[in-house]
């Protein structure tokens, strides 16, 4: 998908924002994802059940969802491997440092009108634009 599609992403938005609802509702739990994830690191709390349950239901509609012409992603091919790693552990660095993720303090942290969470979704709107700026036109990685 190279074009943005406005009905896609209302769509998408909507979904995020009811699951983000439905987990909170149900079982007073934030849909961060990070937060989601290190939980389920050894060491961390007992309730793996619906975290689990959580990350399956994203992997399964990402399953379901690439099939569907013009609604998932294109595959990128020649991506570096060293950039995703370089930027898988500077995102999970991030959240850590920042005591979560775009999902929990952009999606669940702003509904929640939470001050701390629109300094962290400022954050890191910020350091994204300045990474993309960087590595396009500094880097040329993804010219």
């Amino acid at each position: 998908m190279t074009e943005f599609t406005p009905v896609t992403a209302l769509l998408g938005g909507v979904l995020i924002g009811t699951s983000a609802a439905l987990l909170l509702l149900s079982i007073g739990r934030i849909a961060g994802i990070s937060g989601i994830v290190f939980g389920l690191l050894p060491g961390g709390p007992s309730d793996r059940g619906w975290r689990m349950a959580f990350l399956a239901g994203l992997l399964l509609g990402t399953l379901l969802a690439f099939p569907i012409p013009g609604l998932a992603f294109e595959l990128r091919e020649g991506f570096p491997l060293w950039a995703l790693l370089v930027g898988g552990f500077l995102v999970g660095t991030g959240t850590r440092l920042g005591g979560g993720c775009t999902s929990g303090h952009g999606v669940c942290g702003l509904g929640r009108r939470s001050p701390r969470s629109l300094a962290a979704t400022g954050t890191f709107l910020l350091v994204a634009i300045v990474t993309v700026f960087g590595t396009r036109h500094l880097l040329g990685v993804l010219s």
